[in-house]
């Protein structure tokens, strides 16, 4: 039997100071772990200090190395260099402009396979950035991109040729968020956050962050009270803009309609308890939290903000409205609030495309990218992927079927989402 590969992935850090919530750091805790331990050894390297959060990586189960490093601190590569021969790296997979600045400097030096994999459109880079980004181009086997967008800030910001990047989505694992809940699953989430009966709650899990657009909720909520007594609005995570947005609550006379929970673990059990999921988003990569609520049959409002829009489709598995648009966001909230057949209808084609998006199918997809990678690159010199057939990345999602609900949701409940 063929050796296993050793895949390294390398990342800045595992995390912002006063925020928990960070997406890349929960898809390592979900995808390493899936990867077939018998093909396959797979580890992490963090440029950054040492994860001391309440939920670290080594959890789970998974090898991680913290160099301790700087963000400008020339001293990475040497180090990064030593750990990569001691874990007999086949292939680098990088995340972060630090980790695929000293990563491909590595690769370049060890003649390694290279995946840069963006999470973020950033729009534009620095003027350095982009000369390194261009002079590092040659040592990139192949870019994947959270989303279009991302994708488009790879090649035009990131000198990534077009033909060298793709979109590959992520997903949430499909076994704890689309698993059926009952009734008291219901009932027992909407206690634990503490959801008074008779309330429609609409909620968000985010970071308290100037791109995830949470000042516009506080807003449309404002805006959304005046028609609907039984609205309270849940903002669940953590972030620099806590004390703003409290404020914000307060002076807007919302302060007894808002509430901010803080960082919970348990995201699906948060989930569970919203009648609506709101994402008031500006800008985005692709977040793991809609494809969550997706796997879970929620009700969905959004902007159109990029990267939400590849997998949102309006009127079919959400309502979109426009970003920075404090009523439009508050009309929507209020319309899909009063139509619970329109909310049962969002429920099912949500579930539906959601089951789509496993991350266990975005494990699968990078199994063979690396096998791929392994058998082509050093002996092509980085030309052997781009003549590979690599239509397995794609994800065409299969448009829901038109199936009628068998009951409505209850006016202030949960929509029951019917067996197909």
């Amino acid at each position: 039997m063929a050796r296993r590969l050793n895949i390294v992935h390398v990342c800045d850090h595992l995390g912002w100071e006063g925020s928990r919530m960070h997406g890349v750091k929960r898809l390592f805790a979900w995808m390493i772990p899936r990867f077939d331990p018998e093909h396959f050894n797979v580890s992490l390297i963090s440029l950054r200090k040492k994860d001391l959060s309440e939920d670290t990586l080594e959890q789970v189960g998974i090898d991680v190395t913290y160099l301790h490093r700087g963000r400008f601190d020339p001293g990475t590569f040497q180090h990064l260099l030593k750990v990569i021969d001691e874990k007999k790296a086949d292939v680098l997979h990088l995340h972060g402009y630090g980790a695929t600045t000293f990563g491909r400097l590595v690769a370049w030096r060890r003649r390694l396979p290279v995946v840069l994999h963006e999470h973020a459109n950033l729009t534009k880079t620095p003027v350095y950035m982009r000369g390194v980004d261009w002079a590092l181009a040659p040592y990139t086997d192949i870019a994947i991109a959270v989303s279009q967008s991302t994708a488009d800030f790879v090649t035009r910001a990131r000198m990534i040729p077009e033909a060298r990047t793709k979109v590959v989505y992520l997903g949430a694992p499909l076994e704890e968020f689309a698993r059926p809940r009952h009734t008291r699953d219901v009932q027992r989430a909407r206690e634990a956050l503490g959801v008074p009966p008779g309330t429609f709650a609409v909620g968000t899990v985010t970071r308290l962050m100037p791109s995830k657009g949470n000042d516009f909720l506080v807003s449309a909520i404002a805006l959304a009270a005046t028609r609907l007594p039984e609205l309270h609005c849940y903002i669940v995570g953590e972030g620099e803009l806590e004390a703003a947005l409290r404020k914000q609550a307060k002076d807007f006379g919302v302060e007894d309609r808002v509430t901010f929970t803080g960082f919970k673990r348990d995201v699906a059990q948060m989930l569970t308890a919203f009648d609506l999921t709101v994402f008031p988003s500006l800008w985005e990569g692709t977040p793991l939290t809609a494809f969550e609520a997706l796997a879970m049959g929620k009700p969905i409002v959004s902007t159109d903000a990029d990267g939400l829009k590849d997998i949102l489709t309006h009127d079919v598995n959400a309502i979109i409205v426009p970003k920075r648009n404090a009523q439009a966001l508050a009309d929507a909230i209020s319309a899909v609030a009063q139509n619970s057949p329109l909310r049962s209808r969002l429920a099912l084609a949500a579930r539906f495309t959601g089951e789509q998006y496993g991350i266990d199918r975005f494990v699968q997809k990078m199994q063979r990218l690396y096998e791929i990678l392994h058998e082509t690159s050093r002996q092509t010199k980085r030309e052997g992927v781009l003549r590979e057939d690599l239509s397995f990345l794609d994800t065409t999602p299969t448009p829901p079927p038109e199936v009628k609900p068998e009951r409505p949701a209850g006016p202030l409940g949960a929509p029951r989402v019917p067996r197909v």
